[in-house]
């Protein structure tokens, strides 16, 4: 016979896995079962009745959470010298052009988000097979490609995420840290649901947000009812 450790016990008496939660009532929830002695990420997944093979049900978007990610974002600023005071000025952790450039065909991508100037973006086009696949790649549609570099800096350091269904049809992304209070998890939660639902395809057929699970690092997930 298995045995069950002291954390799962608690964890099992706190959660009813066949049972649909309120937003709120998993926002607070969520800590209660998380059990890892770390700051746990908190993580949204939504399962959308899409088809991301068809490009008009494609769901992409980028939304600013009220409370903040919670986690030291490091932004890279490629951008000519003119603007290189405006992006130390925003708090950018990495600063140039040219010698990135080079660092990141080397194989260095040990940044979260990169910034640039529509000019640059010839530069970048070599780079796509390292920056694409760890979803790095600078996009207009998310904001990342802009004469407006102070601002595109201080929404990534505030609290600004993009978000895109995947293959499977599902819209992942961590919205928050267990040491945020319900309250704060919440609020988040509830930004990104709206901004997805504002997203729906008018070619999209049937149900559209099949599911919503939130769950932190190592957790079990927890199936949440949510009020349209």
């Amino acid at each position: 016979m298995l045995k069950v450790s002291k954390k799962r016990k608690l964890i099992i008496s706190k959660l009813e896995p066949s049972k649909k939660y309120s937003l709120l009532e998993a926002s607070s929830l969520v800590k209660e079962i998380t059990t890892v002695k770390f700051d746990a990420s908190v993580d949204l997944s939504v399962r959308l009745g899409v088809d991301p093979k068809k490009s008009n049900e494609m769901v992409r978007g980028i939304v600013s959470l009220p409370n903040g990610t919670g986690k030291n974002l490091k932004v890279l600023a490629l951008v000519t010298p003119d603007k290189e005071n405006e992006a130390k000025e925003a708090g950018a952790d990495y600063i140039g052009l040219d010698e990135y450039i080079t660092k990141i065909k080397g194989g260095w991508t040990d940044v979260d988000v990169i910034v640039t100037l529509p000019s640059v973006m010839a530069k970048l086009g070599p780079l796509g097979k390292v920056l694409g696949p760890r979803g790095l790649m600078p996009n207009p549609k998310t904001g990342t490609v802009t004469m407006d570099i102070k601002k595109a800096i201080l929404d990534v350091k505030e609290g600004k995420i993009d978000f895109k269904v995947e293959k499977a049809g599902i819209v992942h992304a961590s919205i928050g840290k267990v040491s945020f209070d319900s309250k704060k998890i919440f609020e988040n939660a509830d930004e990104l649901i709206k901004a997805i639902i504002k997203l729906k395809p008018s070619s999209t057929k049937g149900t559209y947000i099949k599911s919503i699970f939130m769950s932190s690092t190592m957790s079990p997930s927890i199936s949440i009812d949510y009020k349209f």
